[in-house]
């Protein structure tokens, strides 16, 4: 008898049965290994489409920023694009082919790890989890583009992991590395600060963003000790304008708003307009969303500010200063709350964008599935949307309709994230009487 409850023991503790037995967490595993046989043949058999590649293998070993141009124009990422694509051309001799397979390897990857994140979330049912695998353009940027944009991507879902554990330091380290990448990343910025703001006393929040600030330099340094004016000048160029007419003469540039005119397209009002937009909208989500608990965002800032005050006073008390660090780390975010607020701002900076390329997808692809069930839309629209916005990322080359029914999906699933009851932000909410 007892002989049988060790085997048994044995067998409720074995992994594989484990999975067998759970579908929630069967399904991923499935899912990676389909995909990763799906890009196997991608790579065999689809045609590659040399876009950025030459460009990137040319900029690759530079150290003078202004001498970095390629095809596509001068280079505008920071120090890690290059530290990165350095080693990819170490690695296959600047061969495509075998970069092609390393890309292939960071798509399962990323994939993983977006798989990791949705799990650990519980939002979406387990079938939907097929929804990641069934992008064609995503999987075009990963294995037949290789854009600098999936190991940002990567990054970027990586530091997320570490957010969901409340590992902040960390998180910052990695999502600055992202950064380095590409700078695209910092619009998830605005909302990570808040969330740092909400889990981490004053103190953490400036030791976190100092360690992310670190990262950067680091990096840069060899750039910054040879040509300091030009790696900031190019590398963190924010003012930017692209050209509207030269997304025209090459349509596979641009997918959003087509249906604007030129003279208001190129104008310094319409840049603004967004811009304001942009802020608007994070303002809104922030107080009437993401603060909502905290009875806005003026509101929780101010509480903030009185703790850093409280701080000050007590600082010379050994007793009462350890009371007041124990109660400023009692607070653990909720993991929905985390993730939610990421993607959403994230998703707000994408719908305020003047310019979105065909590989910009990858920015927040991973994160559709996930906002689609944070809506209070049925399934079978959820599911309508999803495919809209799949839609209108493929169509080549992108027109006036395609542009405005993008514009138009994305605006419902903001709309549908608006009116979506809120999530408790703290573990220890206990009950969802908050929310009235």
């Amino acid at each position: 008898m007892a002989l049988a409850k060790r085997k048994l023991s044995k067998l409720s503790t074995n992994p594989l049965l484990k999975l067998y037995a759970n579908p929630k967490a069967a399904f991923p595993f499935a899912l990676l290994l389909a995909d990763a046989l799906l890009v196997a043949l991608i790579i065999i058999y689809v045609p590659y489409t040399k876009i950025d590649w030459d460009a990137y293998m040319s900029q690759a070993r530079e150290r003078d920023y202004t001498n970095l141009k390629g095809d596509t124009g001068p280079l505008v990422y920071p120090a890690g694009f290059l530290y990165i694509y350095s080693a990819i051309q170490y690695v296959t001799g600047g061969q495509v082919y075998p970069a092609q397979i390393l890309f292939g390897v960071l798509y399962i990857v990323n994939l993983g790890i977006a798989l990791f994140v949705y799990v650990k979330t519980d939002v979406l049912p387990w079938w939907a989890l097929f929804l990641l695998c069934l992008s064609k353009r995503v999987h075009s940027i990963y294995v037949l583009r290789l854009f600098n944009d999936c190991f940002a991507m990567t990054l970027l879902h990586a530091s997320l992991i570490s957010f969901l554990y409340h590992k902040w330091h960390l998180g910052l380290i990695i999502f600055s590395g992202a950064v380095s990448v590409k700078m695209n990343v910092l619009l998830y910025a605005p909302p990570l600060l808040l969330l740092m703001f909400k889990a981490m006393n004053i103190a953490g929040v400036i030791s976190a963003l100092a360690g992310a600030a670190l990262v950067q330099i680091l990096l840069g340094l060899p750039f910054i000790v040879a040509h300091p004016i030009s790696y900031v000048s190019g590398a963190f160029n924010l003012g930017r304008v692209f050209i509207h007419f030269w997304y025209f003469l090459n349509p596979d540039k641009s997918v959003n708003f087509k249906f604007v005119p030129e003279p208001v397209f190129v104008s310094k009002q319409f840049a603004v307009s967004l811009l304001t937009a942009h802020l608007i909208l994070l303002t809104v989500f922030a107080h009437y969303r993401w603060c909502k608990r905290e009875g806005g965002i003026v509101s929780f800032l101010h509480s903030k500010f009185l703790q850093m005050k409280l701080k000050a006073a007590v600082s010379s008390s050994f007793s009462l200063g350890q009371f007041y660090n124990r109660e400023s780390s009692s607070k653990l975010l909720q993991k929905e709350h985390i993730v939610t607020t990421m993607f959403v701002g994230n998703f707000i900076g994408i719908i305020c964008a003047r310019s979105l390329h065909y590989q910009f997808y990858s920015w927040y692809f991973y994160s559709l599935p996930y906002l689609l069930w944070r809506t209070p839309f049925p399934t079978l629209l959820r599911l309508i949307l999803f495919l809209g916005v799949e839609f209108c990322w493929n169509v080549y080359p992108s027109h006036t309709y395609s542009s405005f029914l993008l514009l138009c999906i994305h605006l419902l699933i903001l709309w549908g994230l608006w009116i979506a009851p809120p999530e408790p932000p703290y573990v220890d909410d206990k009950s969802s009487t908050w929310k009235h």
